[in-house]
């Protein structure tokens, strides 16, 4: 059986009312879809197939499609033996994926989803429809200090945070970094002639001890906040554990109270693969005890919220719905406790690693704990000491004087 491609449109609508158009690729009654890096509306792609009267527009766009559908079908005439795997591979090279950017983003979300890294893959996604919205047919040769420079000025011009405009330039960076260009023409850096990527103020997440103490003694008047308490503990108490490593927690990872696992964010790195130890207290047994599922089987999960089956994608949108969740009744016992911070998953980490950093852990350690590669990431976790903690630990400046004179 021969492998065969069409030109098809994803049926998934974005935010735009677009939708992607792709390639589709049939063997074996197995099917993959390519990025073409265009997206129209439904209306759009039914005139653009199957009009007989198009505009210059149209026609343009109908054939870029052609082209993309034929170098498809050559790569598959080329293969003696097919598979998916070699497809891509002649796919993406035929694309010239070492000029166009566009089509290194497409090679690397290809790669990004067929990993199950669909969180990641999106977040390309939107870098790569930003950056060449910004300059469509953008060439890698194209990107220097002062393109990286405009770009960045644009889109403060139109009200994007600099978290979200340093987050696209830094997988512009990466799909930079894939490529084999000569070192001398490179465009990120420090100093004369270089683009930095701007630096959001890190802004402190995290809750003193007595706050999270207020948060595990509160009493909930309903299911949905007792859940979201003892979840947000369990993140808290777990080494400032992600929602999606919550969700991914199976009975094989814990043994004797000690949960050991991989965050599921580097599991397919080797460079910052790490085992992360946790201690389990007896308020995280209790946790488990409560909302967990009982099972002789060690692959099941400890708690109830996926299943074995799901796509990549079904379970990013568990881990989703269930961060909602928790944040959404977090932030209103965080408001009748008048905690005033913005209260989130993400501070459960913030909190663990300051709360330890307080204490007077070694930052070695909390690095360990959080499954960190590099100090510098940890000490962005970690917050300022409290002006109270400052006054006692210098006090010892002005032991012994006699301030009665």
């Amino acid at each position: 059986m021969k492998a065969t491609a069409e030109i098809y449109l994803d049926p998934r609508e974005k935010a735009t009312g677009e939708c992607s158009v792709k390639i589709r690729v049939t063997y074996n009654r197995k099917r993959k879809y390519y990025s073409t890096g265009i997206d129209l509306t439904v209306g759009e792609f039914e005139k653009i197939i199957r009009s007989k009267r198009r505009s210059h527009e149209q026609k343009a766009i109908l054939t870029k499609l052609e082209v993309f559908k034929a170098k498809a079908n050559k790569v598959i005439d080329n293969l003696k033996v097919f598979t998916f795997t070699k497809f891509s591979e002649g796919y993406f090279e035929s694309r010239d994926v070492n000029n166009d950017v566009s089509y290194a983003f497409d090679k690397k979300i290809e790669e990004l989803k067929e990993n199950g890294k669909i969180g990641t893959a999106v977040t390309y996604e939107c870098s790569k429809k930003s950056i060449i919205g910004f300059k469509s047919n953008l060439t890698f040769a194209e990107i220097t200090p002062s393109f990286l420079r405009k770009y960045e000025k644009k889109m403060l011009e139109k009200g994007r945070s600099t978290t979200t405009i340093s987050m696209y330039l830094r997988s512009l960076r990466s799909i930079y970094n894939a490529q084999n260009i000569d070192k001398t023409l490179y465009p990120f850096g420090r100093g004369k002639n270089k683009y930095t990527i701007p630096t959001a103020k890190n802004i402190k997440k995290a809750l003193t001890l007595d706050e999270v103490a207020k948060i595990y003694n509160y009493e909930p008047i309903t299911e949905s906040e007792a859940m979201a308490r003892d979840y947000w503990m369990f993140l808290y108490l777990c080494n400032g554990m992600n929602v999606k490593d919550f969700c991914l927690l199976k009975w094989e990872n814990i043994n004797n109270d000690i949960i050991t696992y991989e965050r599921a964010k580097t599991s397919s790195t080797n460079s910052d693969k790490k085992e992360i130890r946790i201690a389990l207290k007896d308020e995280s047994k209790a946790i488990i005890n409560k909302w967990g599922v009982k099972s002789l089987n060690k692959e099941a999960f400890v708690f109830p919220h996926l299943i074995k089956e799901m796509t990549p994608e079904k379970q990013r949108r568990v881990y989703q719905d269930l961060t909602k969740l928790i944040n959404k009744y977090i932030q209103r016992i965080t408001k009748k406790l008048e905690i005033p911070h913005h209260v989130t998953t993400y501070s459960a980490r913030h909190s663990f690693a300051t709360v330890l950093k307080r204490s007077g852990a070694n930052i070695s350690m909390i690095s360990d704990l959080l499954g960190h590669s590099d100090l510098k990431v940890t000490q962005n976790y970690l917050d300022s000491f409290e002006n109270e903690q400052i006054q006692a630990q210098t006090d010892v400046l002005t032991t012994g004087f006699n301030i009665a004179k």
